[in-house]
């Protein structure tokens, strides 16, 4: 019984590694606003959930199909592998934020994973840091903001991008330009279709948590809204004094 519970959190934790698209967690219940009243973070709800259908549709029509046929036609380890390579240059951007929130030790962790992953991985298709034990601690400049004390404001649904808040869209020009590394690669055929690559990777790696998401949620849109919101507030490095959750250290490394 006890295995059993744990594969299912397991499961649903991988819903956690939703990026643009959406964003899921364990343990969350459906959070339908029965009474009808506004949710205090997402006053702009009606046009939110607009923008979520308009994604979930593109999502059915387009990017599920394909992402299941790179998922049918694509070996597992070629899959890792891009999984890997993607990750890779996010551990560059990490080291920056860490860096820039004074977390020294998770900086240093998230460079040494750079370098070893980069040069004795293939240039990051071999995840060798993680067979050294070195942790990922992944971070962008909306965490930097909230470490430094920016509220999130209200949630807000991004065409094509998904989940996100006030202070997480006013950080995408930072990490798009200085931390998207794959956006400095001159050759446009090579850089379009890696960003091509990656979307397919990322949506890939959420099918199975889609299929959760149907079944658990009564309300997709207030699920995904609240576990997005609680897993980045959960993220944000903990003041001075403060003990951080284990299992909030551990969503971090996920999402």
């Amino acid at each position: 019984m006890t295995n059993s519970k744990t594969t299912h959190s397991k499961r649903l934790l991988s819903i956690g590694m939703a990026a643009l698209a959406m964003a899921l967690l364990a343990g969350c219940a459906s959070s339908t606003r029965i009474s009808g009243q506004p949710h205090p973070d997402d006053p702009y709800e009606s046009f939110n959930r607009n923008i979520y259908s308009f994604n979930d549709g593109l999502d059915r029509a387009v990017l599920k199909p394909v992402a299941t046929a790179y998922q049918q036609v694509t070996p597992k380890p070629v899959r890792t592998g891009v999984s890997n390579f993607f990750a890779n240059l996010g551990d560059a951007w990490s080291f920056v934020n860490n860096l820039l929130q004074g977390r020294g030790a998770d900086a240093l962790d998230s460079m040494v994973r750079f370098n070893v992953n980069t040069v004795f991985g293939l240039g990051g298709l071999l995840d060798i840091a993680s067979e050294m034990r070195v942790q990922r601690h992944k971070q962008d400049f909306g965490l930097t903001l909230g470490h430094w004390g920016v509220q999130t404001g209200p949630y807000l649904v991004l065409p094509f991008l998904g989940p996100s808040t006030i202070r997480d869209t006013a950080a995408l020009p930072v990490d798009w330009y200085a931390g998207d590394l794959v956006g400095h690669i001159n050759d446009i055929p090579v850089r379009n279709s890696l960003y091509g690559l990656r979307y397919v990777e990322k949506r890939e790696s959420l099918l199975n948590a889609g299929e959760v998401l149907d079944a658990a949620a009564l309300d997709p849109y207030s699920f995904t809204r609240d576990v997005y919101l609680q897993v980045r507030s959960q993220r944000i490095a903990p003041k001075k004094g403060q003990v951080e959750n284990e299992d909030a250290g551990k969503l971090s490394d996920d999402y």
